[in-house]
């Protein structure tokens, strides 16, 4: 057990014991080291199957709506990124602030099992970083990867360890990690003719499978009820029939999302098919910030975004559509 996972069951279990929370909001072990999931604990006892580890890549943010609905006060562990998409929530009055109990957690950075697999590194019993590079103690042995070829794509352009909101932080090492510039790969896509961009999302988005994974962990998608769910709409949890309905319902979240996407990366994240659906959704930040000005969605937690409300100084909206093409 690593001192920064001690130190949280330590903070949850005085939380717990004291009668401050009735429950912790954390991650569980998984079946294997490499996958742990979120869970809720409610005794010191259950704290026994915490676990934080650099496979802790889950956004609790979205649990809190259904938890905001019990009785009594909640702790939860939320990393810096996850920190925004909670203000966002509270924003939109999806969730109580005085519900919660907001532990700061330190990351620098969480692991990509895709590219693990990928980069052949299986049957992780332990990890460790040195510099810019990440040691894995395997069932097969050892196994080095630069931290760059082994952490999610969302941790490479992190907005910054600073915690938008915290009630207590828990954090050993407050090393600055390098990051590249998270609108790289939106301007590749910029540099591409109309029909090469068609191309592309065609062939990504054809793979997908209306699993609705990344609806459902999507902190931004919160309706009670979605619009895909409407057995009036036509299209109702039903598989792709033709190349507009796969279309369809990623360009229509990514528009229902836009102003107000943490650009928290759980939809790539999650998506079975891996495909980058955060790099639609980097595309409306980017234009909102260069049309509205830069604006970081869950950065505060009052206030309106760019797209609800208007001023007389907003750009013009032809002249918009082509500052944006």
């Amino acid at each position: 057990m690593s001192e920064l996972e001690n130190k949280l069951i330590e903070k949850a279990k005085i939380l717990l014991e004291n009668g401050e929370v009735k429950r912790v909001v954390g991650w569980k072990k998984g079946e294997f080291y490499h996958d742990p999931s979120p869970a809720t604990f409610e005794t010191a006892d259950g704290l026994k199957e915490f676990v934080y580890n650099d496979f802790c890549g889950a956004n609790l943010s979205k649990y809190l709506i259904d938890i905001n609905k019990k009785e009594g006060k909640t702790a939860v562990f939320l990393k810096p990124c996850d920190t925004y998409s909670f203000n966002q929530l509270v924003k939109e009055h999806r969730i109580d602030r005085e519900n919660f109990y907001v532990i700061g957690t330190e990351c620098h950075g969480k692991l990509d099992n895709r590219k693990l697999l990928a980069a052949g590194v299986d049957g992780v019993t332990d990890e460790k970083y040195v510099g810019d590079e990440v040691k894995f103690s395997t069932i097969y042995g050892d196994k080095t990867l630069k931290k760059g070829e082994a952490i999610l794509e969302r941790c490479l352009t992190c907005k910054g360890k600073k915690f938008m909101v915290s009630d207590d932080t828990v954090v050993i090492d407050e090393t600055e990690d390098e990051v590249s510039d998270r609108f790289s790969k939106v301007a590749e896509l910029e540099k591409m003719t109309a029909d090469e961009r068609f191309k592309f999302w065609q062939s990504q988005l054809s793979k997908c499978i209306r699993c609705n994974a990344c609806r459902n962990v999507c902190p931004a998608c919160s309706c009670v009820k979605c619009v895909f769910d409407n057995p009036q709409s036509g299209i109702a949890a039903k598989a792709n029939d033709d190349a507009f309905e796969e279309q369809l319902f990623h360009v229509i979240r990514a528009f229902h999302v836009s102003g107000r996407c943490t650009d928290c990366g759980e939809c790539s994240r999650v998506c079975p098919q891996s495909i980058p659906l955060h790099l639609l959704n980097r595309k409306f930040i980017k234009d909102i910030d260069s049309l509205y000005g830069e604006f970081k969605a869950g950065e505060v937690a009052e206030g309106k975004t760019p797209l609800t409300q208007f001023d007389t100084d907003d750009v013009d909206p032809n002249a918009a559509a082509d500052a944006i093409k």
